[in-house]
């Protein structure tokens, strides 16, 4: 059984092939892909596997492209931090739709679920009720997976005080004072928090806001936070972001 990854956060691919493993031994990772350039050229040069692991977002682009120039006829399992394309999915050979982070039960219910086709010509029935049910939840997160070493923790968004970036990773701060790398972007964890708890105050920073212990004018009309737990460094709301900043605080919205 050959299976391609096409995924362009490297933990995230890295954690989804361990898991692989551990569910079937025997499946061999033909190639880990993190763009639709690289897949195009990949799909142009190579049989197709049985079984492709594709993540919507992309580091150039969106995986439905790939589809529409390449003609896929063997099973996908779409992966993404997203459930808004659910629908578009299941329009190619979709067989599943797996929200990051990966839960083991879901992936391994995926995978049996792909095992049981027995052929790649079987395109599965597509369950509508239970994929309108998916996306009648909150389109914001509720939990987030975190891992240090290989301790796993489902942390509720309550527990997370704020999000950090720093040498390209993006770190969770949860109350109790325990910071844990993530696989997301900051970019991406500002669509997936709620805008009434979360706010991206600039670059480096998304805080919460039970996170923030006083405020404090600062220079060039910004505002300096004290947060809690306490950062190892200044804390500051961009000039740009200032205003608007202001809004949020007082419950509003800029528009």
């Amino acid at each position: 059984m050959k299976a391609l990854i096409v995924e362009d956060e490297q933990a995230a691919a890295s954690r989804l092939e361990r898991m692989l493993k551990q569910l079937d031994p025997d499946l061999e990772i033909l190639d880990v892909i993190p763009s639709v350039e690289r897949a195009l050229q990949w799909f142009g040069q190579n049989q197709m596997p049985d079984l492709i692991f594709m993540d919507i977002q992309l580091e150039d682009g969106q995986s439905f492209e790939i589809l529409e120039k390449f003609v896929v006829d063997c099973p996908i399992i779409f992966t993404t931090a997203y459930d808004q394309y659910a629908i578009r999915a299941f329009q190619y050979f979709s067989i599943d739709y797996i929200l990051k982070p990966y839960k083991e039960e879901v992936l391994e219910r995926a995978y049996q679920k792909f095992r049981s086709l027995g052929s790649r010509k079987n395109k599965p029935s597509i369950d509508y009720e239970q994929l309108v049910n998916t996306l009648q939840r909150s389109p914001y997160r509720d939990r987030i997976l975190v891992q240090l070493g290989s301790q796993l923790r489902s942390l509720s968004i309550e527990e997370v005080a704020y999000f950090f970036s720093r040498d390209k990773i993006v770190f969770l701060v949860s109350n109790d004072e325990k910071r844990y790398p993530t696989d997301f972007s900051l970019d991406q964890l500002a669509k997936m928090l709620d805008p009434r708890t979360f706010y991206r105050i600039n670059r480096q920073y998304i805080v919460g806001i039970e996170s923030i212990d006083q405020m404090f004018a600062y220079s060039k009309s910004r505002v300096k936070l004290i947060l809690k737990p306490k950062p190892a460094e200044e804390v500051i709301v961009s000039t740009d972001r200032s205003p608007e900043f202001k809004l949020w605080l007082s419950g509003m919205s800029s528009g």
